[in-house]
């Protein structure tokens, strides 16, 4: 089945403003947030923010690009415009979810939710512009939970870097775990484009990226339940990638993603479409 130019085009622009408008969005709360936080008695989160936040707008930057590029694929009728249209879809997710955050929990108004609103219709979106089987677009969109959490707890362990200083262990566990949360990060986002890109190595990505989310993930979870006795915030994402990990590895799952890769279900749709125009010719 042909890809829907069109309509690619139509969110190609859309979302070119959104990765835009998130970019300048940044430029307008970094000071603020840092400001509000360091008066809320939290330098530790402040620094979170001085951080964290240019890295979420040169992502925003790199996916209002990509949509760009996706704009002018969608006109030419290039293939692979619609993968980067998934691509920076993908990341403004991520970008614009974030900073909701930390303002929530100061009170303020989270500015982003409009852009992240936006790029979840454009994500699910994109599942019509060509045309994906229910089954895969479930699991890519479970992976993507799995991408935003991991991501969360890798800053969520540089506040905690900062308040263990003084306490060997703790501090050095979770100086070597934030990365690794990261990683799972991106190791999660690159299982979502191959498995949607129909690629036969989608599962051990996936696979992959479970078990470096829950190396980074489980320990800061445990750690901050027996300091606060009670279910962690951070336990998510472990619990996620643990899921997905059993997910992938039965074995219904792993043919329904080899059958996928090698293009079956296409190979299948187009001898029905032969089958049917040899019928009517019979007939006729």
């Amino acid at each position: 089945m042909k890809d829907n130019f069109k309509l690619g085009a139509i969110l190609a622009v859309v979302g070119a403003i959104i990765g835009l408008l998130l970019f300048y969005q940044f430029v307008l709360i970094y000071n603020p947030m840092i400001a509000v936080e360091t008066n809320a008695g939290r330098p530790d989160e402040a620094n979170v923010v001085r951080l964290v936040f240019p890295i979420l707008g040169y992502l925003s930057a790199t996916a209002a690009v990509l949509w760009i590029l996706a704009l002018y694929g969608f006109l030419v009728k290039e293939k692979w415009a619609w993968m980067l249209g998934l691509i920076g879809s993908t990341i403004a997710l991520l970008t614009s979810f974030f900073p909701m955050i930390p303002a929530l929990s100061r009170k303020e108004v989270p500015i982003t939710v409009i852009a992240f609103g936006g790029s979840l219709i454009l994500w699910l979106a994109l599942m019509f512009v060509r045309k994906v089987d229910w089954k895969i677009a479930v699991l890519a969109f479970v992976a993507g939970l799995a991408y935003v959490l991991s991501f969360m707890d890798g800053v969520a362990t540089i506040d905690k870097i900062q308040l263990s200083a003084g306490q060997d262990f703790l501090n050095g566990m979770y100086t070597m775990v934030q990365q690794v949360n990261w990683w799972g990060t991106m190791a999660w986002a690159v299982f979502i484009f191959a498995l949607l890109g129909r690629k036969s190595w989608a599962q051990i990505v996936g696979l992959g990226a479970g078990l470096m989310a829950m190396l980074g993930g489980y320990p800061l979870a445990i750690v901050n339940m027996l300091e606060e006795k009670r279910f962690s915030m951070f336990a998510p994402s472990p619990l996620f990638s643990t899921a997905l990990v059993i997910v992938l590895l039965v074995p219904i799952i792993r043919k329904m993603l080899l059958d996928w890769a090698s293009g079956k279900e296409a190979a299948t749709a187009q001898s029905d479409v032969v089958d049917a125009a040899r019928t009517m010719g019979v007939v006729h």
